[in-house]
């Protein structure tokens, strides 16, 4: 055994050496438990994360802050206070999270704070906070209204600037804008219109529509019927004026006055209903007036319709044909089921069908006659489906024949009554806005046709240079600055006046005087005055 040691003088206690504390473990145990004094002030002092989603770094749109794209995730949404430059801002509960909806901030930076309660309730709060900038300015986007390639299915240059715009679309095609926000993108194939749609970095969009307009070549036409066509003794003349340079273009009718279509068509619904009656060889006609250099147009009577009326109605199909106020069909002295309703969609899609299977077959143009409501009293009359003006339902029409027609390689026209130029409501030809859907229009300025007074001129009928020029000088003024071409339809026939070459020749000189050098002259014998038409190239 280990004898104890003596310690102090004699007499005093004796301590064994098995009995002291070493000081390492005194160290050690302080160690702990200021370990465990900061793990609990941790906890009494910690308080529960915060994440906010929803704040991107670029700006965001008033939207963005009212919508509930702004989210606060927390285990503890309920007791979580949220306040937007310093008032509480609406927010919507949802597990795990608070979704923000603040009334629409102004333009500006905001501070969103969210405070939320520390694990004991009386060591307070603590409050996370996110700066962020709204932003409602769409980008300044400047293109021009139209784009005029020289042909049809030509590619375009579209030009312009987008201050502020982070990406550029141009025909659905993203386009990188250059440092002072210019861009340009070429087209290939333009349609009837090119969007261009700028937007920044907060999601502002700025668009504009550009409209494509294509320069019409020009014509110096005759009218010819399907029927006319089939006849020697009335298509040779036609066919020596364009040998001669008289004529450079033939208008055909694809579509007629009665509803009857005279070519060839493989249009299921316009053989269903009869209308097909295969007087002419589309295909033959085509080739063989190109082969000659000379353009094809087709003539298409849009909603004068019997057969398509008649069988319309027939079938059940009551809404396809215009009605009287008591709902009988509408006859105005053109005969019963004579006016389908251009309203309709299926009335409109028939016509335009017939339209794009012209273009596919070749006609250089398709120009739509009686694109129009009846004449009369609207107030007697009823247009199933109808829910605007029926001025803006036909310009509707041209609208979405342009795309079908122009798609398929053909320029569209319209040809309207005189008295549109000033009175567009009476048939519902309103020509600016029809001027936004066509190529071309063709206004049926025949002297005859014009009372006395007209224009200023006492007899229309006995002064064809001064009603001509006088009218087409209005219809100039109604399409300023469309882009859009006045191509006149002219009187070769007589109607109470003798009308010979001098009288055509007349109406030709006003309409190139009044810069329209194109036009289209009438005979509803489809006989011309071949001697009024001066030769050329």
């Amino acid at each position: 055994m280990t004898e104890p040691v003596s310690e102090g003088p004699a007499g005093a206690g004796k301590v064994s050496r098995t009995n002291q504390i070493p000081q390492w473990a005194l160290v050690g145990a302080a160690v702990v438990v200021l370990l465990v004094a900061a793990y609990l002030l941790l906890r009494f002092l910690s308080t529960e994360d915060v994440e906010v989603d929803g704040l991107p770094e670029h700006p965001v749109t008033p939207a963005a802050a009212a919508d509930g794209s702004i989210q606060i995730r927390t285990e503890n949404p309920g007791v979580a206070q949220v306040l937007l430059d310093g008032r509480h801002v609406g927010v919507q509960q949802q597990p795990g999270k608070l979704a923000v909806h603040a009334q629409s901030p102004p333009d500006g930076v905001h501070r969103l704070e969210v405070i939320t309660p520390r694990s004991v309730s009386w060591l307070g709060s603590t409050s996370t906070t996110r700066e962020f900038t709204v932003d409602s300015e769409p980008p300044q986007l400047a293109v021009e209204d139209s784009l005029r390639p020289e042909r049809l299915g030509e590619p375009v240059t579209v030009r312009g600037k987008a201050a502020g715009a982070a990406q550029v679309t141009v025909a659905g095609k993203p386009v990188v804008p250059r440092p002072d926000g210019s861009f340009s993108a070429v087209v290939d194939r333009p349609d009837r219109e090119v969007q261009v749609v700028a937007t920044d970095d907060a999601g502002n969009r700025a668009a504009k529509t550009m409209t494509v307009h294509i320069k019409h070549p020009g014509m110096r036409a005759v009218h010819m019927t399907g029927l006319a066509w089939t006849s020697g003794k009335l298509r040779e003349p036609v066919l020596e004026m364009a040998r001669q340079g008289r004529i450079d273009t033939v208008e055909l009718d694809i579509k007629d006055e009665s509803g009857e279509i005279p070519y060839d068509s493989k249009l299921p619904e316009a053989n269903r209903i009869g209308a097909v009656k295969n007087y002419y060889s589309a295909r033959e006609a085509i080739d063989q007036l190109h082969g000659m250099g000379v353009r094809v147009v087709g003539r298409l009577v849009a909603f004068k319709d019997p057969v398509l009326g008649e069988a319309s109605w027939r079938e059940g199909h009551p809404e396809r044909v215009v009605q009287t106020s008591d709902g009988q069909p509408w006859t105005g002295g053109y005969g019963g089921y004579a006016f389908t309703n251009f309203a309709d969609p299926a009335v409109r899609q028939y016509n335009i069908d017939v339209a794009a299977e012209a273009a596919e077959l070749g006609f250089d143009d398709v120009l739509y006659d009686y694109v129009r409501r009846p004449d009369g009293g609207i107030e007697k009359m009823r247009f199933a489906g109808l829910n605007t003006t029926p001025e803006a339902g036909i310009a509707e029409f041209l609208r979405q024949s342009q795309t079908a027609v122009r798609s398929r390689g053909a320029l569209l026209g319209a040809s309207v009554f005189g008295i549109s130029v000033d009175r567009p409501t009476q048939i519902a030809q309103d020509i600016p806005q029809m001027a936004k859907f066509v190529d071309y229009i063709a206004p049926m300025v025949y002297p005859s046709h014009w009372g006395p007074g007209e224009f200023g001129v006492a007899e229309p009928n006995s002064a064809p240079y001064d009603i001509v020029r006088r009218s087409l000088a209005k219809f100039s003024e109604a399409v300023a600055g469309t882009d859009v071409q006045i191509i006149p339809w002219l009187q070769d026939f007589s109607l109470g006046a003798e009308y010979g070459p001098a009288e055509v020749g007349a109406q030709i000189d006003a309409a190139r005087d009044g810069g329209m050098p194109s036009y289209l002259l009438w005979a509803p014998n489809c006989r011309y005055h071949g001697d009024a038409l001066v030769p050329q190239g």
